[in-house]
């Protein structure tokens, strides 16, 4: 673990800048998105490899969360299930309980995630993917551009008297 000494003292890892902060909403996104468990831990493990701002990372995943993930998960299982074609995986007919819910609720609902899983990872990774390549787009211009506005107004006849 001395190997990782060096890389968690890198200024972008804690400081709040620019690019550390793009980058970490970016990866944070990406794993929050895509990883359904431990997320916090591999997004925090990529941002001190990357370089990006640590907590910002850890903080971002969070986009997936007890509200927010059946949504996001519904709506990449969709979009995997339309850019693969055929007939949906989940039917509404699979959506009712089965009789015996001792025994089949399990069952059923581990049959349903095998189901729905190559459409449902295709939409995850097309939305962490484009998500993050968002956000860190617009972070960085969003940071850049309230940073030329405090600069000119600094600049300015007049203020700062």
């Amino acid at each position: 673990m001395v190997w990782l000494g060096p890389a968690l003292h890198h200024p972008r890892v804690w400081h709040l800048t620019r690019r550390g902060v793009a980058l970490g909403v970016a990866v944070g996104l990406f794993f929050g998105l895509m990883v359904p468990l431990g997320q916090i831990l591999l997004a925090a493990a990529a941002a001190v490899v990357l370089r990006a701002n640590l907590p910002v990372a850890a903080v971002s995943t969070l986009v997936t969360n007890p509200f927010t993930v059946a949504p996001i998960y519904f709506a990449a299982y969709r979009l995997g299930q339309a850019l693969l074609g055929g007939e949906p995986a989940i039917t509404e007919a699979a959506m009712e309980p089965p009789l015996d819910l001792e025994t089949g609720f399990w069952k059923l609902w581990f049959q349903r995630v095998i189901d729905a899983g190559p459409p449902l990872v295709l939409g995850l990774a097309i939305f962490a993917t484009s998500l993050s390549l968002a956000a860190y787009v617009v972070v960085d211009q969003a940071w850049r551009l309230l940073a030329l506005r405090a600069w000119r107004r600094r600049r300015e006849p007049g203020q700062g008297e």
